[in-house]
Order: C-alpha cells, then sequence, then structure tokens
C-alpha cells in the first residue's frame, strides 16, 4: 500500500492555476511534517514545500515562495498545495513525501525517507502554452 497517493497534475498554461492533493493512507497527525518534491526532466529532486502537521507552520523553496501554498486538512488525512502563477520552469513530476523535522528548523524541505519508495508515485505537471 503506498503511503501517499498524488493527484491534481495536468497540462496547463503559463500563469494559471492548479492544486495538487496528497492523500494518505493513514492518519497525517503519525507523521512530523509531509512535503511536496518535484522532479523536472533531467534534474534531481527538489523540495518545494513542507508542513508542520501539528501547528500547520510551512516552508517553501525560494522559487515558489509567494506563488504556492500548502495546506493540511487533518480530518481529510490530505495535504494539498494550491499552485498559482504558474511558470515553466514548474514542471516536472510532483512527490508527496514524509519530511524530516530538520526541515523546519533549516527551512528547506528535507524527505525523512531518502528511499522514494517511501514516498507516493507522483502526478505530472506541465505548464507549457
Amino acid at each position: 500500500q503506498l503511503p501517499f497517493v498524488e493527484s491534481g497534475g495536468g497540462l496547463v498554461q503559463p500563469g494559471r492555476s492548479l492544486r495538487l492533493s496528497c492523500a494518505a493512507s493513514g492518519f497525517i497527525s503519525n507523521y512530523y511534517g509531509i512535503g511536496w518534491f518535484r522532479q523536472a526532466p533531467g534534474k534531481e529532486h527538489e523540495g518545494v514545500s513542507c508542513i508542520s502537521i501539528s501547528d500547520g507552520s510551512a516552508v517553501y523553496a525560494d522559487s515558489v515562495k509567494g506563488r504556492f501554498t500548502i495546506l493540511r486538512d487533518n480530518a481529510k488525512n490530505t495535504v494539498y498545495l494550491q499552485m498559482n502563477s504558474l511558470k515553466g520552469d514548474d514542471t516536472g513530476v510532483y512527490y508527496c513525501a514524509a519530511v524530516s523535522p530538520v526541515a523546519f528548523v533549516q527551512g528547506a524541505c528535507v524527505a525523512y525517507y531518502a528511499d522514494t519508495d517511501y514516498w507516493g508515485k507522483g502526478t505530472l505537471v506541465t505548464v507549457s502554452s
């Protein structure tokens, strides 16, 4: 059973919006934090945004600050990523993963498990005119 299932990706024009959903197989309250990571074609995984499940504090990559918002819904065991003013550089596969507490100290999202077998399978976002 996958720990997370992502959805909401698709093809969108630059400047438009998308909302991604990350549904956990269990209670998100079991995690310290959950985050979104993306992988653009030919590039390494990049931490996009992550949220502390207990208090809702969030971390954002500089490249998405002011455009993306991460939210959690404990009742639905789901974490969302609202993406506005999308750019071509936002294209990639977006994954959901548990996040290390270190992320909220360092101000950069760090996956709790580096092994992507513990992540979701991802959802593809393509920003293109």
